[in-house]
């Protein structure tokens, strides 16, 4: 199975530190954010990894190379200044991440989940799911015993790890898009499911969760 990192969003909450450089490469104690996943990725027994980039995104070759010193095989998906969006940048690369189904992570999150223990969804997609944290209090979907609803009660957190068929995205056209929207249609078709990881997991969605991560990390409070 392929997977995919998703690092060509702008950062802007995390101005002025994306002004120079892109959000998945800044740095969390002592390696860049997105280097983490490609370790943990590494770990689990992925070997071709896919990287899509928009602002400032030749930074991305220039610290990664090809994968080589991570133990994988990294692809680029660049996207231009603006970029397309969750959707628009995963249907951007489907020729790179081919015809099974893939892994998808944001970029800009930090966690512990062992990605050995992901497999290819029953239906179209499989989310991993998490408690609510506070900037996210409402949750996004519902997870009943494993299947994901896009509404009712006991809603929780999608954690930004999913794992999706290519078939998610049929009839979709180049451009930015949403991936919720897609989703949303296929848990009304039953067509996704879902499990709850409560281990560690952070948005770096801002200077000071940036600044917390690193001090977690170099102090191993917390970890």
């Amino acid at each position: 199975m392929k997977a995919m990192i998703l690092a060509a969003g702008r950062g802007e909450r995390m101005r002025p530190l994306t002004d120079k450089t892109p959000k998945a490469l800044l740095r969390a104690g002592g390696q860049c954010l997105i280097e983490y996943h490609l370790k943990a990725l590494a770990s689990a027994g992925f070997t071709d990894i896919v990287i899509n980039y928009a602002h400032l995104g030749d930074q991305f070759p220039e610290v990664l190379g090809n994968g080589d010193r991570y133990g994988v095989s990294i692809s680029y998906s660049p996207e231009g200044e603006t970029g397309l969006e969750t959707g628009g940048g995963i249907f951007n690369a489907l020729s790179l991440l081919g015809d099974a189904a893939f892994v998808v992570i944001n970029g800009d999150v930090w966690t512990d989940y062992s990605f050995s223990s992901i497999s290819e969804p029953e239906g179209l997609a499989h989310l991993v799911m998490v408690n609510n944290p506070e900037h996210n209090p409402s949750g996004d979907f519902v997870l009943q015993g494993n299947r994901v609803l896009p509404e009712g009660e006991s809603c929780f957190t999608f954690s930004g790890i999913g794992v999706y068929r290519p078939e998610l995205f049929s009839g979709c056209e180049p451009g930015a898009f949403k991936l919720a929207p897609l989703l949303r249609t296929a848990m009304q078709n039953q067509q996704v499911t879902g499990e709850h990881f409560t281990g560690q997991w952070i948005v770096v969605g801002t200077p000071e969760r940036l600044q917390e991560l690193d001090e977690m990390l170099i102090t191993g409070k917390g970890v």
